[in-house]
């Protein structure tokens, strides 16, 4: 596997109180391994986890294949490893709370007329 070993190899990103990772292979394997966790909790014809396992298993896929950090970068196309790490991160939690929320359950309550309708 090319991208397990990958070593970032910068000093700095570059970015404003943002440190460079120091293994982000590992670091998105173990967040995409617990949001997949979370979204298998989800039914299966819910969009959310449809569509978030898609990108979790495109985006696994394109480290595990790339030669190198900065390759990996550019494929995903989402800025440093660092920020893809923050977005990975943002994307568990978000992933807990949809379950806690079960948000593809119907709704308690009839929805407002025109809640859905864009522009009013």
């Amino acid at each position: 596997m090319a991208g397990a070993g990958m070593a970032v190899g910068k000093a700095f990103t570059g970015l404003t109180g943002m440190k460079v990772a120091k293994n982000p292979t590992h670091t998105l394997g173990v967040l995409y391994s617990k949001t997949l966790r979370a979204l298998a909790k989800m039914p299966n014809e819910y969009t959310y986890r449809k569509e978030t396992e898609t990108l979790i298993n495109t985006r696994a896929g394109i480290i595990k294949n790339s030669v190198d950090i900065g390759e990996a970068e550019k494929k995903i196309g989402m800025g440093q490893i660092e920020e893809v790490i923050i977005q990975a991160e943002n994307e568990l939690i978000l992933a807990r709370s949809i379950l806690e929320w079960r948000a593809w359950e119907p709704l308690a309550e009839k929805a407002p007329e025109n809640q859905w309708k864009w522009p009013l």
